[in-house]
């Protein structure tokens, strides 16, 4: 048996139809769906059970000696979320109670860190996962502070030889895009809301760069195909000898004008991208540069190529957003 916490979210619904196609038939949802159309994500997978948070403890442990991995993607994403008792509940504290389980348990465990960790990235993007290297960074949202915390916390365990799952890896995901995020509301990635400016008025709106060292649309991201992302999480999880805290990206930071630029060649139109200014509530805390340093995860034995951003979109646009299905 399978658990996937998020499971019916972005990269937790993905995950689970990349486990149902490598033939996995026992998987469990740990999910809210709410009253939208998250349940899309998962209307085509096939679930043992759904079980909503509130209910993991008690099917963890009815079913302690079946469950074989974790993969804990579910959090509270929202980097502008101001209810921080919430995220702690939810990002700090059922994370460390699945680490408990998971040591008493002897269940490999997978979860979701994030680059929100690196704050504005003045000490690097190298995947710091010793306990001082992790302190150094300084996260700018309560968000990325959560994740952080976590992160810290398990360094200092793993250090002091305590109680650890028998294998396990933290995944620090760079910005992703792809099929099943259309619930996110306003944390929709830049690539889908781009492809919806374009479709309602033939533009994409990006924001003007505040930074002299940065032209309009030249503010870069490492933008990583979801596909990617689960490719490596499954990876790691394949592999007991590749533990630790690992950088989820592809390695090349690539202009905001880049990708609006190939959204345009996939819908097959012209580019034309409007500036706006950057809101003044986020101006100070705005990141102009992230890039994944892979390197760890190579060292580790990882050998399979990024997805290149344009053909990421590519596929991103041409499979799903103008199909009649746009669900993975």
């Amino acid at each position: 048996m399978i658990i996937v916490t998020g499971g019916a979210g972005f990269i937790g619904s993905y995950l689970v139809k990349e486990l149902e196609v490598r033939g996995a038939r026992d998987i469990v949802v740990c999910d809210l769906l709410g009253t939208d159309d998250k349940w899309k994500n998962i209307a085509k997978r096939e679930l043992a059970d759904l079980i909503p948070p509130n209910e993991l403890p008690a099917f963890l442990n009815d079913n302690a000696g079946d469950i074989e991995t974790v993969f804990h993607m579910g959090a509270v994403s929202n980097t502008t979320e101001c209810d921080v008792d919430l995220i702690v509940r939810s990002n700090i504290r059922l994370s460390m109670y699945l680490w408990d389980w998971c040591a008493t348990n002897d269940t490999n465990l997978v979860y979701a860190s994030s680059a929100a960790t690196y704050g504005d990235g003045n000490q690097g993007f190298e995947g710091a996962d010793t306990i001082n290297g992790l302190a150094k960074l300084r996260p700018m949202n309560a968000y990325g502070w959560s994740k952080h915390a976590f992160d810290r916390r398990i360094a200092r365990i793993v250090s002091e030889n305590g109680p650890r799952p028998p294998h396990w890896a933290g995944l620090k995901f760079f910005n992703v895009y792809g099929p099943n995020e259309y619930h996110k509301g306003g944390m929709i990635s830049v690539a889908l809301k781009n492809f919806r400016e374009i479709e309602k008025t033939g533009k994409a709106v990006l924001f003007r760069s505040h930074n002299p060292d940065y032209p309009d649309g030249g503010q870069k991201r490492d933008f990583v195909w979801v596909g990617d992302c689960v490719d490596i999480a499954l990876w790691l999880a394949d592999n007991p000898s590749a533990q630790g805290i690992f950088n989820v990206g592809t390695g090349e930071a690539r202009t905001f004008g880049d990708l609006a630029r190939s959204v345009f060649t996939a819908m097959s139109r012209d580019a034309d991208i409007e500036f706006v200014d950057t809101p003044e509530a986020i101006r100070d805390r705005y990141q102009y540069f992230t890039q994944a340093d892979m390197s760890r995860l190579r060292d580790a034995g990882y050998d399979r190529p990024a997805t290149s951003l344009e053909d990421g979109v590519g596929q991103y646009v041409g499979d799903y957003l103008t199909a009649e299905d746009p669900y993975a």
